[in-house]
């Protein structure tokens, strides 16, 4: 059963057909998945205040109602390390179209691993986990199962990844939290058989899982048309 700020910001965003990103890591909290602590900032000087709140190094995401895939536009700035480079991205996201704020947050580090889920005509929500970042649709490293996803499920998925030395600790890389990852993933897999009526597809790329815990770093939803 989704929540009422969950149900509401579905039915704001309808017009536009998919979630602007602080109202999806909202929702995201909302089910229990692990976001970075951000805030949302409409001018410089909230901005500034936001960074004050929130510590530097940060990473910074424009926010605009046409602008879906926040990289295309150049709209994505990390590793900012004070204000005055704050004031610079904020002074370059404003040119973008439809800038309507900037979505700040604290940097996050870990295994990149995509999780996202689609809803099938057929077999209805499908859940799909694998090796995430920027190299996803190279590797193609990816593991699929029907929802509601179960334990069983997840070990499964997991061990089926031809990159899940990366899990285990990689060439003295820490190993990621098996708990959390398995936790985010049931979480995840509520939250879609849940949202499975609203949404077309829900895409988290990446996240981001350490030995403590597993982050949702960037969050797309999107609603049937």
């Amino acid at each position: 059963m989704l929540t009422a700020l969950a149900q509401k910001i579905v039915s704001d965003s309808k017009p536009r057909g998919w979630i602007l990103e602080p109202d999806a890591k909202l929702i995201l909290r909302e089910a229990g998945l692990a976001v970075p602590e951000n805030r949302f900032a409409k001018t410089k000087a909230d901005a500034l205040q936001s960074a004050k709140a929130l510590g530097y190094p940060l990473v910074a995401k424009v926010v605009s109602p046409t602008v879906l895939h926040k990289t295309e536009v150049k709209g994505v700035a990390v590793g900012i390390e004070d204000d005055r480079e704050l004031e610079a991205v904020v002074a370059r996201f404003s040119t973008i179209e439809g800038f309507a704020g900037v979505h700040l947050e604290q940097m996050a580090g870990g295994v990149e691993l995509i999780v996202g889920a689609k809803i099938d005509n057929h077999f209805g929500p499908v859940i799909l986990m694998g090796i995430g970042g920027t190299g996803v649709e190279i590797y193609q490293d990816v593991a699929i199962r029907m929802a509601p996803l179960a334990q069983a499920d997840i070990q499964s998925m997991i061990v089926s990844l031809k990159g899940r030395k990366l899990l285990e600790g990689y060439r003295g890389g820490e190993a990621v939290n098996q708990a959390a990852l398995t936790q985010t993933l049931l979480d995840f897999s509520k939250l879609v058989v849940d949202m499975q009526a609203d949404i077309e597809s829900i895409d988290l790329n990446p996240v981001l899982c350490s030995s403590d815990t597993c982050v949702v770093v960037d969050a797309r939803i999107i609603l049937p048309q």
